[in-house]
């Protein structure tokens, strides 16, 4: 009786280490204070201000536009250097092919972890050709890539918003070399 009580104990205990650390990992990962830069531009858009800032205006044109096999179109509309170290990709997968056609799995990359959480875009990386460094897709403490992830099919003529974020290159570094696995590689300014 009392072998069973302390692996009821044990796992109980487990339980509660795990459940304590995902709360740390989420709190972590959860940004910053009051001055995060998404509030300051969600309010600057709802004040109606007449000059849009720069991440605005980089919408409306894309950095790069890549295109892949199948009539796959990716359009980065942003690069943006976060005060946390990360540089966050944003863009649009668009199908402009004539047919549905299903998204390839090889945009996940061919590394175990990240293929093992389903289909996603952390294959991509950034190339910085002067500090001769390239940068991965990050990943959560479970090996989740920090990106959009259970992609499976696109309708003719459908778009999906996407992003990617990476390690941030040192400041002075403002051009990089954004790769994707079946993509024609394009060079992208990082803003921030």
């Amino acid at each position: 009786m009392s072998i069973r009580f302390t692996a009821k104990v044990r796992r109980g205990m487990v339980a509660l280490t795990v459940a304590v650390g995902l709360a740390v990992g989420v709190a972590g990962c959860g940004g910053g204070g009051d001055d995060a830069k998404p509030h300051g531009s969600a309010s600057a858009t709802k004040g109606g201000d007449p000059n849009p800032s720069t991440q605005e205006g980089q919408s409306d044109e894309p950095l790069a536009e890549l295109k892949g096999s199948d009539g796959l179109l990716l359009q980065i509309t942003s690069a943006q250097r976060d005060s946390g170290g990360f540089v966050t990709v944003n863009g649009t997968l668009k199908n402009d092919g004539a047919k549905s056609l299903l998204i390839p799995s090889s945009l996940s990359g061919n590394e175990t972890e990240i293929i093992r959480n389903g289909t996603s875009l952390g294959g991509a990386t950034l190339v910085d050709p002067k500090g001769k460094k390239r940068y991965y897709v990050l990943r959560d403490t479970e090996g989740r890539p920090l990106t959009t992830t259970g992609l499976s099919s696109l309708k003719a003529g459908d778009s999906l918003p996407v992003f990617m974020q990476f390690p941030a290159p040192p400041a002075n570094t403002a051009e990089v070399e954004f790769q994707l696995p079946t993509f024609a590689s394009a060079t992208i300014k990082i803003s921030g």
